[in-house]
């Protein structure tokens, strides 16, 4: 108070009084709603003005333009905007480190006399402690906001880090953002095909509606989101890029894209719509908090990815495990059971009996025999024993022989993969793509030749699976009975990726690679 002490010395000592109570006075207030309603009411007060109004502009920090107004129900209408020293008002510029913060003008004096000099010195040093005021006001409300945020984050984070279900987590993360921004509509956008977005997860107005979307990745705002990881906000009123399906299905007004981050991957990105209230346009603010909420909501969701993995990798393990064992009892103890019968059966022939004990033998020798056959090609198929002693390649060469004798289907199988053998998860993965592929091919393709080329391209290994058969629309279902889902879990175990290209009449190409780690 010093400087408006030294400054206003000439004042009289019942106004400097009355100024310096009233600086005091407003850096009391900790709410910035509580220092524009007692600024307005101090100059009013220490002027003898019937009227005060406070124009605040917009502010960048996502202050909004509003006016706060003191005695104008007495005179029923606004003080005239004039300028300083007009005849019969008063008014002060409020800055704060250079920037106009608003206007505070004063209507006409209580005693029907102008406004004087000494008015105007009171009013200006008001303004003067009312800037710094309004400063303390905002810094206490930012961090006492960000205070409360954080706490609700920490919870949030601790809940969602305990759920482990990805579909129940993603939906999670809907209905605890929405909550926490006070939005008509969140929803959870996640890649689908080389250049779609599905939505995966929705909560609030609409969500059965976006649900059923899917966007295209290159030409909206929201795939731009994913592929550029960089956060924004969305006017509908003057934003070119929104999706019009997305428009169409929330009747979006205002919106936030933010990605989900791991590690600068995207592995989704988070859509908001709409704030409640009679403004639905996002502040900075709300921006800033999304993304921090959108940071740790990733990281749950890459937690939760890696329980389904590691949950879906011991299933697949375990199951391999089991194809084992039944693979060597078939062969070992199954198969040398129906061969002794078969001896047993030899013997009985070569005795002498009737002519309809012979036909019995004979009967029951075709049977054995193809049960034989059946057994060791269910234990082929379960698990080769030529992939476990001797790799890859010769476990699909056998493949390739034992389906063209079943089928009549020409299989042709070339390795450029050299004498080193691949890890035995790899081996495994593309065996049972190569397996279930051809299994497809026999159900579905009517085709006459098959070829099974398996490569090295930098740093992976790729198996490339093509017929000659009628081809299927690719794009029509991911999985009517072709058991292209588990193929594409089992590439996905391995951090590699699935590819089918198909179209009517053209044939099926299956490609499938897998990283070398």
């Amino acid at each position: 108070m010093e400087h408006v002490i030294s400054d206003f010395e000439h004042l009289s000592q019942d106004r400097l009084r009355a100024l310096v109570g009233a600086g005091i006075e407003l850096n009391s207030e900790l709410s910035l709603e509580g220092v524009l309603a007692r600024l307005v009411e101090s100059a009013a007060r220490l002027t003898g003005a019937r009227q005060a109004l406070l124009e605040v502009a917009a502010q960048p920090d996502d202050v909004p333009a509003r006016t706060v107004s003191y005695g104008m129900s007495d005179a029923g209408s606004a003080p005239a905007k004039l300028g300083p020293g007009a005849p019969g008002s008063l008014s002060a510029p409020i800055v704060i480190r250079g920037t106009i913060f608003g206007n505070l003008q004063l209507g006409s004096k209580r005693s029907g006399q102008l406004f004087s000099a000494e008015d105007d010195e009171l009013l200006r040093a008001l303004a003067d402690q009312a800037a710094v005021a309004i400063e303390n006001a905002r810094l206490y409300e930012a961090q006492a906001w960000w205070t409360a945020q954080l706490e609700s984050l920490n919870e949030i984070g601790n809940a969602l880090v305990r759920e482990t279900d990805l579909s129940r987590l993603l939906e999670l993360i809907c209905q605890r953002l929405r909550k926490l921004l006070g939005t008509r509509l969140v929803a959870i956008g996640v890649p689908a095909g080389e250049d779609e977005l599905r939505f995966a997860a929705a909560d609030g107005e609409g969500s059965e509606g976006i649900l059923e979307l899917r966007v295209s990745r290159r030409h909206s705002k929201l795939g731009q989101a994913l592929e550029q990881r960089r956060s924004e906000r969305v006017d509908a009123s003057d934003d070119s890029g929104l999706n019009a399906e997305i428009s169409q299905k929330t009747g979006i007004h205002a919106g936030l894209w933010v990605p989900l981050l791991v590690r600068e991957r995207a592995i989704g990105v988070i859509l908001v719509v709409d704030r409640l209230g009679a403004d639905p346009h996002f502040t900075d603010s709300d921006l800033r908090l999304a993304e921090v909420f959108a940071a740790r909501a990733a990281v749950a969701v890459e937690m939760s990815e890696r329980v389904a993995r590691d949950a879906l990798r011991r299933v697949v393990a375990a199951q391999e495990l089991e194809r084992r064992r039944l693979s060597r009892e078939l062969h070992d103890e199954t198969g040398q059971t129906l061969t002794s019968v078969l001896l047993g059966l030899k013997a009985i022939e070569q005795a002498p009996d009737s002519k309809q004990a012979r036909a019995e033998v004979e009967r029951l020798h075709e049977l054995v025999t193809q049960a034989l056959q059946d057994v060791r090609r269910l234990a082929v198929e379960l698990r080769p024993k030529a992939l476990d002693d001797f790799g890859l390649l010769p476990a699909l060469k056998r493949l390739g022989s034992g389906f063209s004798e079943q089928t009549g289907i020409r299989v042709e199988v070339e390795s450029l993969l050299g004498e080193e053998r691949l890890p035995s998860e790899i081996e495994t993965a593309l065996y049972r793509i190569v397996q279930e592929s051809l299994t497809n091919v026999v159900k579905h393709a009517r085709a006459s030749s098959v070829s099974v080329l398996v490569t090295r391209k930098s740093g992976s290994v790729v198996a490339v699976i093509e017929d000659d058969g009628r081809g299927f629309d690719a794009g029509a279902g991911r999985d009517e009975g072709l058991g292209l889902v588990g193929m594409e879990e089992r590439v996905a175990l391995l951090d590699g990726r699935l590819q089918i290209e198909s179209s009517e009449g053209s044939g099926t190409t299956v490609v499938a690679e897998v990283p070398l780690r």
